[in-house]
Parts: structure tokens; sequence; C-alpha cells
């Protein structure tokens, strides 16, 4: 059976992955499935540098704008509500393609992982990890889980304390860990024909465009953003409140540390989990990187070595 086409543009934050985005979608006859754990957030908009209408240009998005900032939203969320997007614009006849910077979202859609993590009624043992949670902090919680499986606690943030639970009962009732487990998936042969662009930028370019970029965060009006969530009852006790840009923000508000702290540790942690980023896809198989250099910082040249390669690929 032909296997479905499938483009991937990912790289790290602030890269410029939108922009090109939207040329490869036009060349390509395709629509975009947004691979972000925050841009689905309504009313998060300045904080996640999520797309403009006018930005799309007609390109229809998916998985932006959909939930509130209090829906639980994961990579079993993700790849449920992504795999449904793939059938619509299939069914268009038009190519799917997951922009964004989240890997393990689209590694679960690439490699179509199996997520063994129980989702049925309450276990014993998941009720007390929710009882210790409870009594001593999400944060203790996940640092049981980091004593047992580190590369799960970097991949489930300590306010996800389903997540974080369901962990634990897996390696308590396997022996094994949840991230051996999700790793050996992502060994798996892709069922899709799919191409992996990992578009890279000059280390010092990208940390300039991470810095010009929160400015214009605060120039746009970051703080009103999070006062209006504040007031419609969304606080930092939510996965999406505790993304960064909302919770430093949230501590300014608080009374923890001035606007210029609350900047500098954003731009900070935003360089940080870049880095992050390029090491996963650093250990990602069958990536092609895309880096601005090797193309005169050319958009255009990028997206006609791109295309060539969609062509060689017979994914259009």
């Amino acid at each position: 059976m032909k296997k479905q086409p499938l483009i991937i543009l990912t790289g790290p934050t602030a890269v410029g992955k939108t922009e090109l985005s939207i040329k490869l979608a036009k060349a390509v006859g395709g629509e975009i499935i947004s691979a972000d754990s925050m841009q689905i957030y309504k009313y998060m908009d300045i904080g996640t540098a999520k797309i403009r209408t006018e930005e799309m240009q007609g390109i229809k998005h998916y998985l932006v704008d959909e939930l509130e900032p209090d829906e639980e939203f994961n990579v079993t969320v993700f790849q449920k509500k992504a795999k449904e997007a793939m059938q619509e614009i299939y069914e268009k006849g038009k190519i799917p393609i997951l922009v964004g910077g989240t890997g393990f979202y689209i590694q679960s859609v690439l490699y179509d992982i199996t997520f063994t993590e129980n989702e049925d009624d309450d276990t014993e043992y998941r009720k007390e990890l929710y009882g210790i949670a409870q009594e001593h902090g999400a944060d203790y919680l996940h640092d049981m889980l980091k004593k047992v499986d580190p590369a799960a606690a970097e991949a489930i943030h300590a306010n996800n304390v389903k997540r974080v639970a369901r962990a634990l009962e897996y390696f308590h009732q396997t022996g094994e860990c949840i991230s051996k487990h999700n790793e050996t998936e992502s060994q798996k042969e892709s069922p899709y024909n799919a191409v992996y662009f990992v578009l890279n930028n000059d280390r010092k370019i990208l940390y300039e465009r991470i810095d010009k970029r929160v400015d214009k965060m605060f120039d746009e009006g970051l703080v009103s953003e999070v006062e209006h969530l504040k007031e419609m009852g969304y606080n930092k006790e939510l996965v999406s409140m505790q993304g960064i840009g909302y919770k430093e923000i949230l501590a300014y508000l608080d009374g923890e540390y001035d606007e210029e702290r609350a900047k500098y540790i954003i731009k900070r942690d935003t360089r940080h989990f870049a880095k992050r980023q390029l090491t996963w896809f650093k250990r990602e198989k069958e990536v092609v990187w895309v880096n601005y250099q090797d193309y005169d910082c050319s958009a255009d040249k990028m997206l006609s070595a791109m295309t060539d390669i969609i062509k060689e690929r017979g994914i259009m």
C-alpha cells in the first residue's frame, strides 16, 4: 500500500519556521498543523508568538486557538488531534505539513507511537501518587519520577501531575521506564512517506533573534495579556501558564521581581530551551538540516532546495 505524504518543518524557537512554512505550503499545496505545545491555547497570543490570521496568507492552520488554557493538552491529545487533521487534509488532496518545535509531538505522529500510559480507571497506586502530590506538591512527585526515569521527567512538565503519575505507575507496574518504551516506539519505521526538515541558524544569530522577539513581545503587550489571563481566573497552577513568558510575568505581577528581571529570565530560559530543542533534533534519525548559512540566508533558496527534495522523494 502506498504511503501517504507528510512534510515536517521544525527547528528551535525563533529560527523562522512560520514564514518559511507559509512559502512551503503554497509551493507544495499543503496545509499546516501546529506542532507546538502552547499555540493551541486561546487568549495566549503574544507570549506564544502565535501566527496571526493575516500572516497565514489563506493557508489553513490546525491546532491553533482550539483549547481553553485550563484544558489538558499533552502528547496523546496532540497525536489524536493531529491525525484527525491529517485525514481532513488528505481528503482534500493536499499535503499535511507539521510545523513547530515540540520534538516529541512530531515524533508521536511520524512514527505513530503507541502510548501505554494507562487511561483506565484510577489504580490504587495512582491514587496514592495523587495523594503524595496533594500533600507534598507537584515538584515532589516530579522529583520521584526524576529518580527512576530522568528522560520522562525532562519530557513531562512538573505541573502535569496526571502524566507524571502515569509515568511512575508504568514504572511501578512493569519495572521499565516509559521513556524507554516511547524511545523503542520511535525506532519503528514511519507509516508515512515523510521528509523531516530541521531549520537552523548560527547560534549567535539565533540568540539575537530570541532577544529581539522577547523585546517585541513586551512592546506588543505581553504583561497586559498575562494580566487579562489572570483576571479570567487562569493561574500558575495550570500547565499552560507555566509556559516560558507566562510564568515569569505572573511572578512579576505577584511582586517576586521587577519587569526587567522578568524580561531577562524569559530571554535566558528561551535560549536554554532552543539549545535543548537542537539537542533533541540532533538525536533524531533521517532529518534534513536546512542551515541559513548554506543558502546565503535566503528563504527562497532554502525553499527551492526543500521542494527539490520533496519531489525526489515522490511526496509531490
